[in-house]
């Protein structure tokens, strides 16, 4: 199901622009126009560029990113972070997890909040990643319902839009899906059947 989902996200996030009118190639350089910055609760910034599938998060490069937007007051949203905490935990060489928080904690509320929970990934507060939370607003066609995913391949390539809660098990079937190895392992397999 995962898989059926990864086809249409893609779809869903590269067209987009083509919804507010705008053709194919305007669409194409607005997508890769816009640098962004968010910092998160310890201080560090990183630069975001929109790309024409996805995000170019900065120093996240080759690692599977998962993009969550979630509430301090969100039950589903506080379900979720164990889950993430365990991931993050497990897959810390291959998994980035950025939390921007968006029912209005700031940077020292949301530092707090995130001691409290254990939290062990990057949480940051939508009031210093405001022009990220709008980009995917636009491009995922995003709401405002929580908590919202957005999973980025190693190359940062939007493969999965999630509104709502997902399990653990299906965070980390996504993870085995996105991971550098799991691609070769298709390639292998593709290539094998093709030279019988």
């Amino acid at each position: 199901m995962i898989k059926k989902i990864l086809v249409s996200t893609l779809l869903l996030f590269t067209t987009s622009y083509a919804v507010e009118g705008i053709t194919p190639t305007t669409a194409k350089e607005k997508t890769a126009a816009p640098i962004m910055t968010m910092t998160d609760i310890h201080g560090k910034t990183y630069k975001v560029k929109g790309t024409a599938e996805g995000l170019d998060i900065e120093g996240l490069q080759g690692k599977v990113v998962f993009l969550e937007f979630f509430g301090h007051q969100c039950p589903p949203c506080l379900a979720s972070i164990p889950h993430l905490i365990n991931l993050q935990k497990k897959y810390k060489d291959k998994l980035a997890i950025v939390s921007i928080e968006v029912q209005g904690y700031d940077t020292k509320q949301l530092s707090a909040f995130a001691k409290e929970k254990g939290m062990n990934y990057t949480v940051i507060s939508s009031k210093t990643a405001s022009e990220v939370v709008d980009y995917i607003q636009q491009r995922a066609q995003w709401r405002g319902s929580i908590p919202f995913l957005v999973a980025l391949d190693t190359k940062g390539n939007v493969q999965f839009v999630q509104a709502g809660m997902l399990a653990e098990s299906s965070l980390e079937d996504l993870i085995s899906q996105l991971s550098p190895k799991a691609t070769e392992k298709n390639v292998t397999k593709s290539t094998k059947t093709t030279t019988k």
